[in-house]
């Protein structure tokens, strides 16, 4: 028996606790919600939240304390679980107070794990036991895909990973693999185009500055880097950033979106030289394990025979490449969606209660 709380009943929060409750797994008890402003908890028995939860948490009169939420968990006979689906520096900063009261953690967000490497290092070893606490971040990278336990799975096996590029952004695959394309029918759609509607169908962030400008993409090869061995940072990676200079600091992202018109034939002339070689852009995340200081998020151009060349829609694609794996171990598949993340984070979820249950 697991004892679960949910923080952040966004998107990917409403999606997991509705899996959870289709799936009537009786050893995963959600006993808890919170969302920015309000919290609800179960009672003293920590009986499971009903399917209702989410509506009587609108209603709760009980404002969010993560430290209540964190010691109701944590007075249970029970293992407990915090299931972070923010992108908050402020909660991933007490994720070692967490693991300290005992309580494993799975989460989506990025931000301990590609951060300051302090309190990546003092996560890792808080959770280097083998009776627990437990961390998982499956989610963090390709959202659904098995890309960290696979990666995991190599270095414990000894293997040496030499390279993880790839396409890390379900956003930037769909903008780059409707704009960049040898397929000569039919009228090409102009770069401001692809974006307003990549935003209107929810690819993108809020600002789709925060796509473009490759940050998203930086943090995925900072965490994919500091797995496999190499102490990878934010302020000592080469991230390339696509949003055009003149829009970086406008105030608000209609603004963006209303002037990037104006810099079409700038991605268009890209664009063009690309298809005269025959070949397409794409934005790729890039871990080199033997040349770290090459590792980035950049923009590049690939022949049409090029794996990543061929991406459609909004998947992800990792290639992996490692000594028994030369030729590469590639990872294909939705890499972004409220569904296919709270997928990776059950999934997360599951291999606590397993071992748990092997305690």
């Amino acid at each position: 028996m697991v004892n679960v709380a949910i923080v952040g009943l966004g998107l990917v929060g409403s999606e997991l606790l509705a899996q959870l409750h289709k799936t009537k797994n009786h050893a995963l008890r959600v006993v808890a919600l919170t969302n920015s402003r309000r919290m609800l908890l179960s009672d003293a028995s920590y009986t499971p939240l009903a399917s209702t939860a989410a509506t009587a948490l609108a209603a709760s009169e009980s404002a969010t304390s993560l430290s209540e939420l964190a010691a109701y968990l944590a007075a249970s006979l029970v293992p407990a679980v915090v299931v972070d689906c923010t992108s908050s520096d402020a909660v991933a900063a007490l994720y070692p107070s967490w693991l300290r009261a005992g309580l494993s953690i799975v989460t989506p967000n990025k931000k301990a794990f590609s951060g300051d490497l302090e309190l990546y290092n003092e996560i890792r070893s808080l959770a280097a036991f083998a009776n627990g606490p437990f961390v998982y971040h499956e989610s963090t990278v390709g959202a659904g895909l098995p890309v960290l336990s696979t990666l995991s799975d190599l270095v414990k096996t000894g293997d040496k990973v030499v390279k993880v590029e790839g396409i890390f952004s379900g956003t930037m695959s769909y903008i780059f693999n409707n704009f960049s394309t040898l397929n000569t029918a039919g009228e090409k759609k102009r770069f401001s185009e692809i974006v307003t509607v990549a935003k209107e169908l929810g690819y993108t962030e809020p600002d789709p500055r925060d796509d473009l400008n490759g940050m998203d993409v930086a943090r995925k090869v900072a965490i994919a880097g500091r797995l496999i061995g190499v102490p990878l940072t934010l302020s000592t990676l080469t991230v390339e950033n696509v949003v055009p200079a003149p829009l970086r600091t406008v105030s608000t992202s209609h603004e963006f979106l209303t002037r990037l018109p104006e810099h079409d034939e700038h991605f268009a002339a890209l664009n063009a030289q690309a298809a005269k070689a025959g070949e397409v852009l794409r934005y790729v995340g890039v871990v080199d394990a033997l040349e770290p200081a090459h590792s980035g998020a950049k923009f590049v151009r690939y022949p049409a025979a090029h794996p990543f060349a061929s991406l459609q829609g909004s998947d992800n694609i990792i290639k992996i490449t490692t000594e028994r794996f030369p030729n590469g171990l590639i990872i294909q598949g939705a890499g972004a969606g409220a569904a296919v993340t709270a997928f990776g984070i059950f999934a997360d979820l599951l291999r606590v209660q397993e071992r748990v249950g092997g305690l």
